[in-house]
């Protein structure tokens, strides 16, 4: 499965988490059922994995955590809040780097329509360019229907 694929059936089953639940549960609890669901259908994941800091040539334990790695490569940060806001993009790009992976979600499930908080973060491989690219998931779906219009 390659990247676009693996986000998609993340994003289908965070879909159908939200279906079910509805809007207004603790983070926790979207958790457990996101990854209940990615077990029942195949996708392997690793819930809670920490992530050290180096600073200094010295590796702290500091308790940074990634809500899911996703098949060895994807970081899913899940948010249950009344919006996303600069700071939960710049825990994700952190979070990011600091585990090595270029791919990220970050998906809130406090929202109406699940598309609407989920956010797909792409770091590039050359990290001494210090630059990333972000990418709104509604945007990328408006300029995928306009051009199939």
């Amino acid at each position: 499965m390659n990247d676009s694929e693996l986000t998609r059936s993340i994003i289908g089953a965070a879909i159908e988490v939200h279906k079910l639940l509805g809007p207004g549960l603790l983070e926790s609890a979207y958790e457990d059922c996101l990854c209940h669901e990615l077990a029942l259908r195949k996708i392997h994941f690793e819930k809670q994995k920490p992530i050290p800091l180096v600073y200094k040539g010295t590796k702290l334990e500091c308790g940074f955590r990634l809500d899911l790695l996703v098949e060895g490569r994807v970081v899913v940060e899940l948010k249950s809040v009344d919006g996303l806001a600069p700071i939960h993009e710049a825990i994700m790009l952190t979070y990011l780097r600091l585990s090595g992976h270029t791919l990220g979600l970050l998906i809130n499930f406090n929202v109406p329509v699940l598309k609407d908080g989920v956010r797909r973060f792409i770091m590039p491989h050359d990290k001494d360019k210090g630059s990333f690219n972000t990418e709104f998931t509604e945007d990328a779906e408006k300029r995928t229907r306009a051009h199939h219009a």
